[in-house]
């Protein structure tokens, strides 16, 4: 039988990378989004495009509006998201987000008999979420191994993280290596429907950057100022 996993796509370059690495090990890949309120909505439709083209099985996306508690400027257009280097964690946190995410990936992962979630989370190259560190992964995989029927019948559950120690450039070279057509994925916290970033805020500067570091033309669409 082919091993399953679900794999968290968000429609970033990341997620698409980890998708690509969870296919080239032999999983069955069952992947999931959100609908959670974010702005730039148009990471929506490059999940599903991301999914179809890198193998998933099936995808899902799930409506949890995370607008009804704010708190982020992907959620909230009250707080702006910001264009300039900022310290500490940024405004972009969306608090709870990978906690909440994983929850329902760990739900469909029991449904499914799957035994492995992946999820793009790295702790080089990001913006400082607390939920995006090795930590919080290992804490996640516990708490998923005790509050779980699979766990509790015999079939540990794993998160797997592939990229949690990897640069921007790094991951952009392997995913290459694996065929994820990068101008297809959408990073950009403020992304127009059509796709556009902006080139401007903490997520466009991490890609631009990582695209620099590899030697590799950067394919992202910008809008024009």
């Amino acid at each position: 039988m082919e091993k399953k996993a679900v794999v968290l796509v968000s429609g970033g370059l990341d997620s698409a990378t980890v998708l690509a690495i969870a296919r080239a090990e032999g999983y069955a890949c069952y992947t999931l989004s959100f609908d959670y309120g974010q702005r730039h909505r148009s990471e929506l439709r490059a999940s599903a495009a991301i999914s179809e083209t890198l193998g998933g099985v099936e995808h899902k996306t799930i409506a949890l509006d995370l607008r009804a508690i704010g708190g982020s400027a992907l959620t909230d257009a009250d707080i702006a998201v910001p264009e300039t280097g900022t310290s500490g964690i940024p405004v972009t946190y969306v608090p709870a987000r990978n906690t909440i995410f994983l929850s329902v990936a760990l739900g469909w992962a029991e449904v499914l008999g799957a035994g492995d979630i992946f999820i793009g989370v790295n702790a080089v190259d990001y913006s400082g979420y607390p939920d995006c560190r090795p930590e919080f992964v290992r804490a996640f995989e516990a708490l998923a191994n005790l509050a779980t029927r699979a766990a509790i019948e015999g079939q540990k559950l794993r998160i797997r993280a592939p990229l949690i120690d990897k640069t921007k450039s790094e991951i952009i070279k392997a995913g290459i290596d694996l065929g994820v057509d990068y101008a297809a994925t959408v990073s950009c916290y403020q992304a127009t429907a059509e796709g556009l970033a902006c080139g401007r805020c903490d997520s466009c500067r991490l890609r631009r950057q990582g695209f620099a570091e590899a030697g590799i033309a950067d394919p992202t669409l910008y809008r024009t100022p």
